[in-house]
Formats: C-alpha cells, structure tokens, sequence
C-alpha cells in the first residue's frame, strides 16, 4: 500500500474511496458540516476529502443568499432540499449555521430568527440522526494573524478571485463580533446527537490529515475505520466548554 502522505494520505484516501463503495452497497447517507471563519480553510478540507470520491455521489453544497420565496419559508426548509439519498455523502460549505454567524454578526437576520434557530437546530439534527443520516460537523479555527495572511494573499492573487467575498473587508474589524458568536453558536448547538469537531487549522495539511482521518473513524464501516489511528488530538478535538478559555480556540 501507498505510503502515507503529509496532506491526508494516498492510505486515507483509499479509505475514503473505500468508504464510498461501502456506503453505495448499504445505502448510507451522510452529511458533513463544514463551519469555520472567512479564509479558514474550507475549500481546501472539501479538496482533500473528495479528490477521489465519486461526483455522482458526492454533492458539495454552498448555498447562494435565500431569494423572497425562500425567505418566507422555514429558515431550514431549503437545506432539507439538499439531504442525501442512499449511497450518497453531502458536504456543506458552509450551510444552516449563517444564521448563527455570518447573519449575527452582520445583522442579515432579525434577534428573534436568530434565537428561533438556536432552539430548532439542535432538534433538527437530532432528527436527521434518528432518521438514519450520519452527521459531522466541523469548526475550522484560526488565529487572527494567519486569517489576515490569507486573506491579504486572497486579495492580490488573481487566481484566487473566485474565493473573494465583500465579507473579506470586515473579517477582521469584527473578529471579536465573530468570536462571541461562535462561542454561542457552539455552546448552544453542541449535542451528543450531533457534536461538534473542533479543529486548529492553521496548519492546512495537519488540519487535512486530521479531518480525514476523523471522518473515516467516523462514518467508514469498521473494516475500514479500525486501522485508521485517531487524529492529531493537539489538532483535532471534540468541543467543550472549557476550550474557550483553555486557549484550544482563538480568542
């Protein structure tokens, strides 16, 4: 078998592979949330989990802004439209927690929606589970420094211009508007039904390696998941509380 490499593996990506032809024999489903600040890394993560997945049964779903008709309805209607069927895994770039970040800190949402979906969301998941879907939620944490190094080398690299976003200019001014959201959004909506995965991702490949190696623990049949050794826990983690004072996430 290949040897392992720095950025997830040639092994971990057997295993992915693997892991997807198992899933299209029993009909699995399964979703994976991918959260984060502006310039976290997610696209990067989505590159190294579905290099060599199957496009016909992998969806990457990153939802433009509600239009009117969407707006009137239930704040999650439109991302139950997105749910797997059998054999099939779907990733969110980013997905149902705006509301709890992007649409807090730039007041796209209304107090009283944002607290509505605090208290739906966790029942919400807890459905999704109860109803046979696997569920991994992800946190991309980053320092402050890092995030304005990425984000200035956003800003001057033509070949990244697809990544940029008007939200770019204020990632930093509102960090801390940014931090004091997250905390909520993770306190509130952590659950045994549903945990959230922290991961430290300054590191782009240790972060990767993490995540890959998690996801397969997670929702590979055990032949597959058992000799996958367990993530990086100075890189990867499961939240708790005391990892907002304990210097695990960034302030």
């Amino acid at each position: 078998m290949a040897k392992d490499r720095p950025d997830g593996g040639d092994d971990l990506q057997l295993g992915l592979v693997q892991m997807q032809l198992a899933h299209a024999r029993t009909g699995e489903r399964a979703v994976i949330v991918l959260e984060g600040r502006d310039a976290a890394g997610k696209d990067g993560t989505i590159k190294a989990l579905t290099e060599h997945l199957s496009v016909r049964s992998t969806r990457v779903v990153a939802l433009p802004k509600p239009n009117d008709r969407e707006k009137s309805q239930w704040y999650l209607q439109r991302y139950v439209a997105q749910l797997p069927a059998a054999g099939e895994l779907v990733i969110f770039n980013r997905s149902w927690y705006n509301r709890a970040g992007v649409e807090v800190v730039n007041g796209f949402s209304t107090p009283g929606e944002q607290a509505q979906f605090l208290k739906d969301v966790p029942r919400f998941e807890a459905m999704l589970v109860e109803n046979g879907i696997r569920l991994v939620k992800l946190w991309l944490d980053i320092s402050k420094d890092e995030q304005k190094e990425r984000l200035d080398d956003r800003a001057g690299n033509p070949l990244k211009a697809l990544k940029r976003s008007p939200l770019d200019a204020v990632a930093q001014d509102k960090w801390d508007d940014y931090t004091q959201a997250r905390d909520a959004m993770l306190a509130a909506t952590h659950s045994d039904a549903a945990p959230w995965i922290c991961v430290r991702a300054n590191h782009k490949k240790k972060a990767h390696k993490a995540v890959l190696r998690h996801v397969l623990r997670v929702l590979a049949p055990d032949e597959v998941a058992t000799p996958v050794g367990a993530p990086d826990a100075d890189v990867l983690f499961v939240y708790e509380k005391a990892a907002l004072k304990d210097g695990r996430l960034e302030k």
